[in-house]
């Protein structure tokens, strides 16, 4: 059975949710100042706050769930020095996170998200915009739906990609937004769109797992 273009090009969204925090566009990149990411040796959760919204077309998905939480080794802030970089980013390890909850406004389609490495790289970038950038292997999301259109959406299949998100810092908690698009490889039956990115916006929040009320920072 096939669609008609105007029913298909919605799937895009859906396969825009696995984007979640892949972006190539977002913030100007920062210029190589000095950064510090403080304080040094302490644990950090990337959670969720409210919705991530994802459009393509006339379609919207939204996603309630997406953290990152420490383990492994992974989401700690650099032990000193570290955690100061005179020339550019501090950069250091994350446990990928995981995307559930998602809703699609087009009837009949489910989605489903796959991370596919359980580990990411993150950098933080001090300047007039300060830049949070999670480095994700290639392919390291793919999405399928099922129902109205059965579509795979890669994203970034043949290399990594940077996701670019602006850094707040807070009292408690600190805070990384993302409002741009990301690129994405569609495959599938006839009802999936030709489109090669969908926009995604979402705050995560990040806490100091170790001390709540110590916020993590970003400063020279």
């Amino acid at each position: 059975m096939s669609f008609p273009r105007s029913a298909a090009r919605p799937v895009l969204a859906l396969a825009g949710a696995g984007a979640l925090l892949l972006t190539w566009g977002g913030p100007a990149h920062a210029q190589q100042e000095s950064t510090t990411v403080e304080p040094a040796g302490a644990a950090f959760s990337v959670s969720l706050a409210g919705e991530a919204t994802f459009e393509a077309g006339p379609m919207t998905v939204t996603c309630t769930v997406s953290d990152s939480a420490p383990g492994d080794g992974n989401n700690l802030v650099p032990d000193e020095p570290d955690n100061h970089n005179p020339e550019g980013a501090v950069t250091g390890s994350i446990n990928a996170p995981g995307f559930d909850d998602c809703e699609s406004d087009l009837p009949l389609v489910d989605v489903e998200v796959d991370v596919t490495d359980a580990v990411w790289d993150m950098s933080m970038q001090h300047g007039a915009t300060t830049v949070g950038t999670m480095h994700v292997p290639a392919a390291g999301i793919v999405v399928n739906t099922s129902g109205l259109a059965s579509c795979t959406a890669t994203v970034s299949p043949d290399a990594p990609v940077g996701i670019q998100g602006t850094w707040t810092n807070g009292g408690t908690v600190s805070t990384l937004g993302f409002d741009t698009t990301a690129p994405i490889e569609l495959e599938g039956d006839t009802a999936c769109s030709d489109d090669d990115e969908a926009v995604f916006e979402a705050t995560y929040e990040v806490t100091n797992t170790d001390d709540p009320e110590t916020p993590i920072t970003v400063g020279s």
